[in-house]
Formats: structure tokens, sequence, C-alpha cells
């Protein structure tokens, strides 16, 4: 199963020194005609790390649980987040970019069966979240997003060897959610979408409108009672029924899965549980 295929080469490009490339080969353009491809429902893998030793932990998927083959044995306390992209559009995740809590971010890739770890830039520590919502460029490289403290959104552009564009604000007000999450397209229109909880646990749908300019289009209600997880992710299509998924902890350290429907009205399915308990781990 391609949920499988990408376990090798992240602990290796975290120990790895940050090649610098001083102009990238074929680097081709942040923005670009959306591709006429069609856009295959990523799955990629859950990056935690455990409390009591600060020890990566790599979930991967098999069928509709999250297994994994134990913490790696390193002092990761240094780890803000690992974010993970399917830039060749084979539904697995092969690039990553890895965000250091001093702020640096290292972008990861295999070229030609070599594994590249190059330093993207640093004082990335203004922002307390950062993620990949996919595509929102037209280009088929994924894109960056961050909320400053501030509550403003960014957006970053990316290239094929991970160097980023200079930011475009997207919009301020955005520290009235304390949770964002997303990775693909949740309305089957396909562009990426987000979703945002409010603090009052009222979860909002950020439908994409693949202009980079402006990414997101008028929020709309998806429901209340959200407030009962802590952490709120997306693996992509976690069940690979083509269609992505969010997860939702519970305090309790319980996993839900809520199945993604393609539908913008009503994106997401009832909760099913994993089986899984993560409450001994920070979710990445």
């Amino acid at each position: 199963m391609h949920s499988e295929r990408r376990r090798a080469g992240l602990r290796g490009a975290l120990a790895a020194t940050a090649v610098a490339v001083a102009t990238a080969t074929g680097a081709g353009s942040a923005v670009a005609a959306p591709q006429a491809d069609p856009v295959v429902a990523p799955v990629f893998h859950l990056y935690s790390i455990y409390k009591p030793t600060h020890e990566l932990v790599e979930w991967y998927h098999r069928g509709p649980l999250l297994v994994n083959d134990g913490p790696d044995g390193v002092d990761h306390s240094d780890l803000a987040d690992i974010i993970t992209a399917d830039n060749d559009n084979d539904g697995g995740g092969e690039v990553k970019w890895i965000l250091y809590k001093n702020g640096r971010l290292d972008f990861s890739s295999v070229v030609d069966g070599v594994l590249r770890v190059r330093t993207v830039g640093k004082g990335w520590n203004i922002y307390p979240e950062v993620l990949s919502p996919g595509n929102l460029g037209g280009a088929k490289e994924a894109d960056l997003i961050g909320r400053d403290t501030a509550g403003v959104l960014w957006s970053y552009l990316s290239y094929p060897d991970g160097r980023l564009t200079t930011r475009t604000r997207v919009g301020g007000g955005w520290n009235a959610y304390d949770q964002l999450a997303g990775q693909g397209d949740l309305t089957g229109d396909g562009r990426a979408d987000i979703v945002a909880r409010d603090r009052t646990g009222v979860l909002w749908l950020y439908k994409g409108t693949g202009d980079y300019r402006a990414p997101f289009a008028t929020r709309t209600r998806v429901g209340g009672g959200w407030n009962a997880y802590d952490r709120l992710l997306s693996l992509g299509d976690h069940n690979q029924d083509g269609k992505v998924d969010l997860l939702a902890r519970k305090t309790t350290g319980e996993m839900l899965s809520y199945a993604g429907t393609g539908d913008a009205a009503k994106p997401f399915k009832a909760p099913v549980p994993l089986g899984t308990n993560m409450k001994n781990f920070n979710l990445l």
C-alpha cells in the first residue's frame, strides 16, 4: 500500500546536515496554471513526540488503524513540527518541511535516490502554527501558511526544491481560532481547503479558491462541539476512499476519524474511533 512506502528517510533527514544550495536546478515556478492531471488524494504519516523521553514516533496506516515501529531513540526536544507534502501527486508524502523550535525551517526530499536536506530559512518561530493545506498557487507543489501571534495569516508559495516565495498577507483576525487543520481537498473541487475551530468549539470550513492572493473563500459553519478535542489534524485520505479526512484527539487521548464526504455542505461523516490512545504524545 502506498501509505507504507515513505517510511524510510525521515530519521536520516533529521540527522543530516542541511545542504546549502545557492541556486536550484529546474526550480520551476511557484505559480502556474492549474494542472490537468487528476489530483490523487494523498495519505500522510503522523509524526509525534513521546512526552516522557522526547523521542520521535512515526505512525503509518494499516487499514483503519495507525501503527508505529516505536520511538527512534533520539531526544527531539528541539523539534516543533514535521509538515509532509505530496509534490509528485502519487498519493504519498515524499517531501517534508522540518520546523525547529529555534525557528529554523529545513526541507527534506529525495533526488535521484539521494536524501537531500537544506535549510529554507530562519525566524519561523514567529508563527505559533504552520501547516501546508496543499497547492494554493496553481503549481503542483504544496505551499505553506503560517499564523502569527497577532492573528494574521500569511501564505508562502513553494518551489520544487523547497524554496519559498516572499510571504503574502492572507488576512487578520485568525486569532479567533485556536486550531487550524487541513491537507488536501475537502470539498471535491480540486482545491486545497482548511478548517478552523473557534474558541467556543465551532468548526468552520474555508474553501480554497485557487487564487494565491486570496486563497480562501468566506467561511461556512461545519458544526459545534469540537472543543471536546484537544487536537485536530489531517493526514489526507486516512481511510483511503479517495476523499480527505480529519482526525481528532479527545482530552483522554482517544483518537477518532471523521471520514470526508467531498461535500462542502456536510464535509464529514460521523466520527469513528480508531482504537488508538495518543495521550502520551505531542502530535506534530
